[in-house]
């Protein structure tokens, strides 16, 4: 880059900011995925290049501002309960409703039929009026709660680290884990932690979560505010340490996540050093070890999304996915189009990832069915919070319901109405509250 700058000036007529400008064209366009890494024949992550590239950018104050990216960028560096209930009601459950509002309407004015070509070229500088209409192109069809899981059960004290366990099967000396919900698993879709906390209730385990909500730091090093991640990420380690020192009577070995993003950030976390011998591990892959199942569910068949940042580093996520579902699951392939803030940041962008994302559902559909689109028979499951909001932006045109593997196995597992009988188990006797 520095070259390309002292060639234009040695060569031509002065500095051009041009380059800048093209710069933010290369870094808009890429998911920050590393899916071109493993073909590499010279071992280039262009999502690492892509990041830095942001950060400079950024750093010299050139990086293209974008609405949508900067409020959920303070969405997620939000640590007060109050402005997060604050946000989550204006971002999502007003925002999400707004938006497929306005999708109606654009729909009846027949602004926004299904394309059935590949849409066209995205370089040079977005034309604000096409983003408004690339962003209401498809509704999202998610069910938000009312209310987090810490909110209900009055988690969201930073001087208190939780404990949760059921006292009817766990004992003092039952296995303890730590579980690190994550933005999206807790402040967004809280049912997915909800879910997780409960599965892991069921088994007698006891489950300490961080106090307070936290952002790993990756989505702000990603939008190449990487100052501000490498902050968040050594303040998170230190309060970790002081955790680990505070419950030092726990033989933590299994630190927990729910989200493939946060997978990523924590392996970069040190947690050896943290809690000495422990193991970074999905919760599907943890509930695998475990042998649960649930036995083959009659009258529905299963496509999983393998997520950009998939959270199963340990074993096959298919495999995963199958053994849990108790049937064979098909695999989905290619990315959703969400790719954490690119969805709002460049929707336009995101529309071409998309186009070939529902080739690929239909695709799925076709060889479970026959069919184009599912008539309700065949559910979309995914190991990420970012996948599950982009997935649900399909089911309109492919009617696949999408929904977390966790969620599924509580469903089935635990039975109707599981959070409720969870919330009443908790409130009684099954939260520990710890002074930190």
């Amino acid at each position: 880059i520095i070259e390309a700058f002292l060639y234009e000036e040695q060569t031509r007529r002065g500095l051009s900011m041009r380059h800048f400008t093209d710069m933010n064209d290369v870094a808009d366009h890429c998911a920050v995925c590393h899916k071109c890494l493993p073909p590499c024949p010279v071992n280039i992550d262009f999502g690492d290049v892509t990041m830095r590239m942001r950060r400079i950018l950024v750093d010299r104050g050139k990086k293209r501002f974008s609405p949508g990216a900067w409020a959920a960028m303070r969405f997620l560096d939000a640590t007060d309960p109050r402005l997060i209930r604050f946000l989550r009601k204006g971002l999502a459950e007003w925002g999400f409703a707004g938006l497929n509002l306005v999708h109606a309407g654009a729909r009846w004015l027949g602004l926004t039929d299904p394309r059935k070509e590949q849409p066209a070229a995205t370089t040079g500088k977005p034309n604000q009026a096409a983003q408004a209409l690339d962003l209401v192109s498809r509704p999202i069809r998610v069910e938000l709660p009312k209310r987090t899981y810490r909110q209900v059960l009055g988690l969201e004290d930073t001087t208190q680290v939780p404990i949760l366990r059921d006292p009817a099967k766990a004992s003092d000396e039952a296995e303890a884990v730590f579980y690190f919900p994550g933005c999206g698993s807790e402040r967004l879709f809280s049912d997915i932690g909800l879910a997780t906390l409960a599965m892991l209730f069921e088994q007698g385990v006891q489950t300490v979560l961080p106090p307070g909500y936290l952002c790993c730091g990756y989505p702000q090093s990603a939008a190449g505010l990487e100052g501000r991640g490498r902050r968040i990420t050594m303040e998170n380690r230190v309060l970790f340490h002081r955790v680990a020192n505070t419950l030092n009577y726990l033989d933590i070995r299994t630190v927990i996540v729910s989200c493939g993003t946060c997978m990523d950030r924590l392996l970069q976390y040190e947690f050896g050093q943290i809690f000495p011998g422990c193991r970074l591990l999905d919760i599907h892959e943890y509930l695998m070890e475990k042998d649960l199942s649930l036995k083959g569910v009659s009258g529905v068949q299963y496509l999983y999304h393998d997520p950009c940042h998939t959270p199963m580093k340990i074993y096959a996520p298919v495999k995963v996915a199958s053994h849990l579902m108790g049937q064979e699951v098909t695999l989905s392939d290619r990315c959703c189009g969400e790719a954490g803030t690119l969805g709002t940041a460049r929707p336009d962008i995101a529309n071409q990832v998309r186009f070939r994302k529902e080739e690929e559902l239909r695709l799925g559909v076709r060889d479970l069915t026959g069919k184009d689109r599912s008539d309700g028979g065949i559910k979309l499951l995914t190991a990420c919070p970012a996948c599950q909001q982009g997935l649900a932006k399909y089911a309109d045109d492919t009617g696949l319901k999408t929904d977390y593997i966790v969620i599924e196995l509580a469903d089935h597992l635990l039975g109707p109405g599981w959070q409720k009988r969870f919330f009443s188990k908790a409130a009684n006797g099954g939260v520990e509250r710890v002074l930190l």
